[in-house]
């Protein structure tokens, strides 16, 4: 955590020059990817490292604690905080934004939230990170200002406050009345303690609480916020945001409710009705969006309900699944996200139906478009078929067939609003495009050619995911 808060602080420094203050955006960047590797071995092999940051009451501190599952979601998000860093770069310079050392800052922060997410010990110091990531992402979706802009993050700021004070603050007050502890425990903190008719509420206002998740009907933050600068709305969808809603989701129902527990006491079965609602009524209203990153928005929405509802199947393949989807999906959509932006700083287009013939002029974004589509729907050989496989061997474990047809027909509805714009870019005559090819400038280019590429190399490691995952999962 303190690389990326040392990081900003020497961005803020570094204001007036730059390039240097951009290398150091990359370099940080790089440094916390490389901590985050260095405890892969050890995990690995059983170690759970914890650490206790200031003490409060008895039983209830500021804590870290690493495990398997927050491991994951620290590599995903520093990793890819290396390519969004140096695609934000070319980004913000190819389109003359203003405030850049702000924005820097702000991204900075964001991750040093991400980070304490990752390695919150307990609910207490989860819930204070998840608040300063909130906080540090609104200078980020109000970037430009303007009066579109100042809306969006109020309703972004609006809707993730009001779900995380008034429905996850109590969730977590109740849970240490009830449990006496807040600690993140292998089986989960609650069997014993609270009948199964109140675990389901209980489990009700952790995930409705927990708004970064999206699930419907607190989703409308997440298109709103679509106001912001590309490179923002990649940390939005990708990097850090949405998916510390549904780790945390995940980490939850693993480590407060316990996975037996749940599947024994049968209480996540209304959020696993509101999770497969969200997958299906997020992918028609993508459907009908014909802004380019209100469509992927709304994709997103549904993707992250895949997430919520391999916790509420409640087994270890659907856990498994749905962790497994966290990476995946970071891939494919910060691919999506970045061709956005590298064809609105190069041809300065942003709906759906403005993209025909494209694909002769922008080969490289487009086929990365293809590509990431194609890992997003769940095709092999691309990273997307395995966690989407596993989700669906949860379901069925779980006996839940019907969530087998919810996550099958959310794929053709995929097909449906994703393909649709590859198949415009380089199937369809163009209008008033360019002559020759006009790419993004190298440095939008290069970041969405890498995450697309990392999309095919995730199909061949899924197992070492699974791999990482097996203590948390049991499976």
């Amino acid at each position: 955590m303190a690389l990326p808060a040392a990081g900003a602080l020497g961005v803020m420094a570094l204001g007036r020059w730059p390039n240097l203050r951009d290398g150091l955006s990359v370099v940080t960047a790089l440094l916390l990817f490389a901590a985050a590797c260095s405890w892969l071995g050890p995990v690995l092999d059983g170690a759970r490292p914890a650490v206790t940051l200031i003490p409060i009451l008895p039983g209830l501190s500021l804590s870290l604690a690493l495990e398997p599952l927050g491991l994951l979601f620290a590599l995903v998000a520093s990793g890819l905080w290396i390519v969004t860093a140096i695609y934000a770069i070319g980004y913000m310079r190819g389109n003359d934004e203003h405030n850049q050392t702000r924005f820097f800052a702000c991204f900075a922060l964001a991750l040093a939230a991400a980070m304490g997410i990752a390695l919150a010990g307990n609910l207490l110091t989860l819930f204070l990170f998840y608040e300063m990531l909130t906080l540090s992402t609104y200078p980020l979706v109000a970037h430009k200002g303007n009066d579109d802009a100042r809306a969006g993050g109020r309703t972004y700021l609006g809707v993730l406050l009001t779900t995380s004070i008034g429905l996850l603050l109590p969730a977590i007050i109740l849970t240490w009345v009830v449990a006496g502890t807040l600690d993140f425990t292998p089986g989960g903190i609650l069997q014993g303690h609270i009948a199964p008719a109140a675990a389901a509420g209980l489990f009700a206002l952790y995930l409705f609480g927990t708004g970064k998740a999206a699930l419907m009907p607190f989703h409308r933050w997440l298109p709103a916020a679509m106001v912001a600068p590309t490179p923002v709305s990649a940390l939005l969808h990708a990097v850090a945001v949405v998916k510390a809603g549904v780790f945390a989701v995940l980490k939850i129902t693993v480590y407060v409710f316990g996975i037996d527990f749940a599947a024994a006491g049968d209480f996540t079965t209304p959020m696993m009705w509101v999770a497969a609602f969200t997958i299906l009524a997020a992918s028609v209203v993508a459907l009908t969006r014909d802004n380019l990153k209100a469509r992927l928005a709304y994709s997103t929405i549904g993707q992250l309900a895949y997430i919520v509802l391999g916790a509420t199947l409640a087994n270890g393949m659907a856990i498994a699944g749905g962790a497994t989807h966290i990476v995946m999906h970071a891939f494919g959509k910060i691919t999506l996200f970045f061709c956005a932006g590298a064809i609105y700083t190069a041809v300065h287009r942003t709906r759906v139906s403005e993209l025909d013939g494209l694909g002769r002029v922008m080969p490289f974004t487009m086929g990365a478009f293809l590509v990431a589509s194609l890992s997003i729907i769940g095709l092999p050989p691309l990273g997307g078929a395995w966690s989407k496989w596993a989700l669906m061997v949860g379901a069925a474990d779980a006996g839940q067939l019907l969530m087998i047809a919810v996550l099958a027909i959310s794929s053709l509805l995929n097909i449906v609003y994703l393909l649709d714009i590859p198949a415009r870019a380089f199937f369809r005559p163009g209008t008033d495009l360019p002559a020759g090819r006009q790419e993004a400038p190298l440095a939008c280019v290069v970041p969405l050619c890498v995450t697309a590429a990392g999309s095919v190399v995730l199909f061949f490691v899924g197992g070492h995911i699974l791999q990482l995952l097996a203590p948390v999962t049991g499976s």
